[in-house]
């Protein structure tokens, strides 16, 4: 077991993006709540300029496959770990990336109105006044921007509160964070229903075993079991949609008031 994960903080993002950066991208969770990003902010079709403004950035994953979707996307990417952003510079080397706490105010001059589409993916979970960092969020959207947030919902795993998860949301509680923060709610499901739900009961039953997996490195590190599942999810999730209340994959689509 590696030593190094178990021991690391839940809030060392540094220490977690150097350690999971790797089976993060191979994560079946992932691609399914990017391929629902992508139809939501339908950045194909969207009329030039094309701006993403990724809050939570982390490696940069998605913002590799948006300027793969629309290449002519400028991206600014905000996370608070230095490796994350290290990482999601080699991946975007056109990006913006910046180092930010989001538990104080923004800090991105030059950026004021800039972004006509936003993305906060599996971050308020991580914050202790998620309200707050969404208000400060506002002003560098254009008016008219839309932003996609992705929260967990359903039971807490120990992979979870390893990378410091404070709460798991309901429709309600996050319907009250958006607009508390200002924003008006256009969309708010319960996504993933029903695989993304048997997912999550996998991984809370995997326990301390998955935190020892995602800091294997690389895939072929991983036991045969996790790659068989990878792989298994990766088809089923095929088959969740993502118009529903009951899936475990909260995801909203909000504008600023």
């Amino acid at each position: 077991m590696s030593m190094r994960a178990t021991n690391a903080a839940p809030d060392d993002w540094d220490r977690h993006w150097t350690e999971n950066a790797t089976t993060n991208a191979l994560n079946p969770a992932q691609v399914y709540r990017r391929d629902v990003i992508f139809r939501l902010l339908a950045l194909r079709d969207a009329p030039a300029p094309v701006r993403l403004l990724d809050l939570g950035c982390g490696s940069g994953e998605l913002d590799m496959h948006v300027v793969r979707e629309r290449a002519d996307a400028e991206i600014l990417g905000l996370d608070m770990s230095a490796t994350g952003i290290e990482i999601a510079r080699s991946k975007v080397p056109g990006g913006h990336f910046r180092q930010q706490d989001f538990s104080r105010p923004l800090d991105v001059p030059g950026f004021d109105h800039w972004a006509t589409h936003g993305v906060c993916t599996e971050v308020l979970e991580h914050l202790d006044d998620p309200t707050s960092m969404l208000a400060n969020v506002r002003p560098l959207l254009a008016p008219r921007c839309k932003l996609v947030i992705t929260v967990p919902a359903g039971p807490m795993s120990a992979f979870d509160r390893h990378v410091g998860h404070r709460r798991h949301f309901t429709p309600r509680r996050l319907r009250g964070v958006i607009e508390d923060a200002g924003f008006s709610v256009v969309d708010l499901r319960g996504a993933g229903f029903p695989f993304f739900n048997l997912y999550r009961l996998a991984v809370v039953a995997r326990g301390e075993k998955l935190v020892e997996d995602a800091s294997s490195g690389d895939e072929a590190r991983l036991p045969l079991a996790a790659r068989a599942a990878i792989r298994a999810f990766g088809l089923l999730f095929k088959l969740s949609t993502d118009r529903t209340t009951l899936g475990w994959q909260l995801v909203a689509v909000a504008s600023p008031r």
